[in-house]
């Protein structure tokens, strides 16, 4: 009985560890967020003349997948509502 609490409380033990060493995720409000943070960034004069290259290279990229993103979400949220007057004719 004392062997079996022991390893109940070791898989325990192991299941919290292995909670704790998953990262929190990124969502794509927090991806919008960081493109407007560059934005700003940018226009405040935070970069210098030869990073410009690069921080703008970063962001086209961040700005074409979360216009790719949302056109899938819209597209989706289209497909869903017709998919929906169709059943409820």
């Amino acid at each position: 009985m004392a062997k079996q609490k022991v390893k109940e409380m070791s898989e325990n033990t192991v299941d919290q560890a292995q909670e704790a060493d998953v990262p929190e995720s990124i969502s794509l409000q927090d991806l919008q967020i960081l493109l407007q943070i560059v934005d700003l960034a940018s226009s405040r004069g935070a970069f210098r003349g030869a990073e410009l290259t690069q921080v703008g290279a970063i962001f086209d990229k961040l700005n074409a997948f979360l216009s790719f993103i949302g056109e899938q979400q819209k597209a989706r949220a289209e497909a869903e509502a017709a998919a929906k007057e169709n059943t409820g004719e």
